[in-house]
């Protein structure tokens, strides 16, 4: 995960929206499209790149009462900040499995300044 592109993706409504609905209990796609108002075709691409991002999860696969398995989708994110000060973008995004992305970009240079990659986060 690169967190200058992950943030880009954090501040899009949509996404935003799915990531906050599924923070507690696991929805299906279905259910955060009727929910959140997202039409049912976009509410599955921002589901894939959430996933391809590894923002999101199919945490479970339920059988329906006419015999469909639905995907259920959890948020595997805990908390993100996003900063713009003094022409720098700081992003600190925190998982649910303890694990943490930093990153820093230097808006008038056009390039990172430090930190990527997943580390452990200590409690702030």
């Amino acid at each position: 995960m690169q967190a200058l592109e992950t943030s880009q993706l954090l501040t899009e409504e949509y996404a935003a929206k799915i990531l906050l609905a599924t923070m507690g209990k696991p929805k299906s796609a279905f259910d955060l499209s009727e929910k959140l108002g997202i039409p049912i075709a976009a509410c599955y691409r921002k589901i894939k790149l959430l996933e391809d991002a590894g923002l999101i999860t199919c945490c479970e696969r339920k059988l329906t009462q006419a015999g469909k398995r639905i995907s259920m989708y959890k948020s595997k994110v805990k908390n993100a900040q996003i900063v713009f000060e003094r022409n720098k973008l700081t992003a600190r995004i925190e998982m649910v499995d303890g694990t943490c992305e930093n990153a820093s970009y230097d808006l008038e240079l056009g390039m990172m300044l430090d930190g990527s990659g997943s580390v452990s986060c200590k409690p702030v």
